[in-house]
């Protein structure tokens, strides 16, 4: 079907990669937790714009340069580490800022500070940053697209349209499910301080995780 192998194959290897836990999906849920499902869909059009981009450059041919160039991977590598760290921080630091007011019965504070978060942060963007920030991710469009592409079609891009068409549908499924489950953690959230501490809390160390993994990455 227009240049693509195997589709069945795909789709089930699609399936198992799009449930591997990342820094795009955590942050989605993240969001809808905190923001609701229209701020959770926010952040999820940044991740499927961050992921056309990304699917635009291995079919461009990107790939190939970061795979050959070792100084260029390397630049878009630690930056992204970086900006993964920075995110981390932020988030170990509102854990604590929940830690030390558990206590607090004052609703207004507590508005208060959801309301100066939510005027500061830009989810979208943030999203899409997280997304562009990976040249891993890049690699890996190429790499398994690639196995899925008839060699002898004419039109190889559209096959690379076909298999990003189907990405993009799973990861929309996902993060559907993934925004609906965060609003209904919001609510035990809200009700349970202490829980949301320690569920920002793992957030941030799973970013810092990611930033070490991403940085320890090789071409």
């Amino acid at each position: 079907m227009l240049g693509v192998t195997d589709l069945p194959t795909y789709l089930a290897g699609l399936v198992l990669i799009i449930l591997l836990p990342g820094p795009n999906s955590l942050y989605v849920l993240s969001v809808a937790a905190r923001r609701g499902v229209r701020t959770g869909y926010t952040a999820a059009a940044g991740v499927w714009c961050g992921d056309t981009v990304l699917m635009t450059l291995s079919a461009a041919g990107v790939a190939s340069l970061l795979q050959a160039n070792a100084v260029l991977f390397g630049i878009v590598k630690y930056v992204g580490a970086g900006y993964l760290t920075w995110l981390a921080f932020g988030m170990l630091r509102a854990a604590v800022a929940m830690w030390r007011t558990r206590h607090e019965r004052a609703a207004g504070a507590g508005a208060g500070a959801s309301e100066g978060e939510q005027n500061t942060e830009r989810p979208f963007r943030r999203a899409l940053v997280i997304s562009l920030l990976n040249p891993k991710a890049i690699l890996f469009f190429i790499a398994f697209f690639v196995q899925f592409v008839d060699p002898g079609y004419a039109y190889p891009a559209l096959s690379f349209v076909v298999l990003g068409a189907f990405a993009q549908i799973a990861s929309f499924l996902y993060l559907t499910a993934l925004i609906f489950s965060g609003t209904r953690l919001a609510a035990a959230f809200r009700s349970r301080r202490r829980l949301s501490a320690g569920a920002t809390s793992a957030a941030g160390a799973l970013f810092l995780g990611f930033a070490v993994k991403l940085s320890l990455s090789s071409v």
